[in-house]
């Protein structure tokens, strides 16, 4: 069974095909700067990268590239379009309208349209992708896999807000959380390296990139995450506050005579390490710049992992014990100061990090990067979010 899995964005189209038979991707790529001049695909396929420069006005022409380039007598993959058995497209934000994965269908895509305000920057822009799909590809089996869905586990004292309890009922406002195909995927990851069931484990699983969050993975299941009703909540990220007395932002957004919109733009767009720093969003060019001694570089580096740090601790509470940490996505994976500085100093829970293997450029495998004495194992995981899209489609059908 051959499974395309689709990641729409605002601008933006990924792509993977995946042979189920073997959990091996046959071709990826991504369309950039959809709608905007310059517009490009970048498809690898066959041990071979190719890009076409071409312009795609909408994710309707997108689609039709990517299923041009699958298909194409040098490029592609399959012969036609027969030979893919079925789409996973990744959604943001499900609300509480979806709990799980779910066929698309018309009562589907109703209540997609009904909750695109729950993420307004990758709702519509999934929708738009189903639809080109759709259009592209009639009658072919989709499915809408949510990154809220590893999140509903959480018991109703984690994902409550302490708001009137009339407001959550009549316009759903609780945490709904993020990356949960990720945590999903490395929580599963990390019970088969340690060759114990997912049931048996309590792990902490950080997702850090310029999104991050941070969940607690009991017995297989999420029993707390950092990020909140919109992605906006936790640590800070790359652009983004993160957790902010909404006083603050009121006060703030009265003395710049910002109105609600404005004073979110700013908090999602123009704060986090990016805002702290004065620098750039990307961790690479941080720690860069930390190195040559800027001290608005390393506040940006030290509150961000100061943050993350206390969520592990929150969470190792929360669970009465750790087992393991995991790492993954960008900084998760490849920015060693923020894992050292988060497990650093975590002795009382007995975990104790490995400067020399923190630091070693292995990429691309699970990595224990445990100290010898440490009874809390600390793991690198590279996430597979597409592969959970393509599984959890399989599954459904």
């Amino acid at each position: 069974m051959k499974v395309l899995v689709i990641n729409s964005g605002s601008s933006s189209l990924k792509y993977q095909l995946i042979d189920m038979e073997t959990e091996n991707v046959i071709a990826k790529g991504v369309c950039e700067r959809i709608g905007i001049e310059g517009s490009k695909l970048t498809h690898k396929a066959n041990g071979q990268e190719y890009v076409i420069d071409k312009a795609m006005p909408d994710h309707n022409v997108a689609v039709s590239l990517v299923l041009d380039a699958l298909t194409d007598e040098k490029l592609g993959v399959v012969s036609s379009m027969d030979e893919i058995d079925a789409v996973g497209h990744r959604v943001v934000a499900s609300g509480e309208a979806f709990k799980k994965t779910t066929l698309v269908d018309e009562d589907a895509l109703v209540k997609m349209k009904e909750i695109c305000d729950l993420a307004p920057l990758h709702n519509p822009a999934a929708l738009v992708g189903v639809y080109a799909c759709l259009a592209a590809m009639p009658g072919k089996p989709m499915t809408l896999v949510f990154d809220t869905s590893f999140h509903f586990t959480m018991p109703e004292k984690a994902y409550m807000y302490a708001i009137d309890y009339n407001d959550y009922e009549q316009y759903k406002i609780r945490r709904y959380g993020a990356h949960g195909t990720s945590h999903k995927f490395v929580s599963q990851e990390a019970a088969k390296y340690l060759g114990k069931k997912p049931e048996d484990l309590k792990i902490i699983t950080c997702h850090l990139g310029n999104g991050s969050s941070i969940t607690a993975v009991n017995g297989g299941k999420c029993v707390d995450t950092s990020m909140g009703f919109t992605p906006l909540a936790g640590v800070p990220m790359g652009t983004r506050s993160g957790d902010i007395d909404f006083a603050a932002a009121e006060y703030l957004a009265k003395k710049k005579g910002w109105d609600v919109s404005e004073t979110l733009n700013y908090l999602n767009k123009k704060c986090g390490m990016a805002g702290v720093s004065g620098v750039s969003s990307d961790f690479r060019d941080l720690t860069a710049a930390e190195e040559e001694g800027n001290a608005r570089a390393k506040l940006a580096l030290d509150m961000f992992s100061y943050a993350c740090k206390k969520y592990v601790g929150a969470y190792a509470a929360a669970m009465n014990g750790v087992d393991c940490v995991v790492f993954t996505a960008g900084v998760g994976e490849h920015t060693p100061y923020v894992r050292e500085a988060i497990c650093s100093d975590m002795q009382y829970l007995g975990m104790e990090i490995d400067h020399d293997k923190n630091y070693e450029d292995v990429r691309g495998n699970v990595r224990d990067i445990s100290g010898k004495n440490s009874k809390v194992k600390i793991l690198i995981i590279p996430t597979n979010e597409e592969l959970v899209i393509a599984r959890e489609t399989v599954e459904l059908l």
